[in-house]
């Protein structure tokens, strides 16, 4: 079962800014944020070093800087 939700101009451009990937879905979005959320709850010791660590991976990410599972085990040999 599929619904509609009204959002704020504003509120869809941020929710766009957030995606890791073009065609990554709202549904996506929306679990991804509802998870963290819930982490936050539970661990909500999260140093700023840490965030800025985690926003600078996701940039990483969005750029295409970042090797596959593949690729990493090479370099590591094994």
């Amino acid at each position: 079962m599929e619904t509609t939700i009204r959002l704020n101009p504003r509120t869809k451009a941020e929710l766009d800014n957030f995606r890791q990937y073009k065609n990554e879905s709202y549904d996506e979005l929306v679990r991804k944020l509802i998870y963290l959320a819930k982490m936050c709850e539970k661990k909500p010791g999260l140093s700023q070093k840490t965030i800025k660590e985690i926003k600078e991976a996701r940039e990483n990410v969005k750029k295409g800087e970042f090797y596959t599972e593949e690729e990493a085990k090479k370099i590591l040999g094994l």
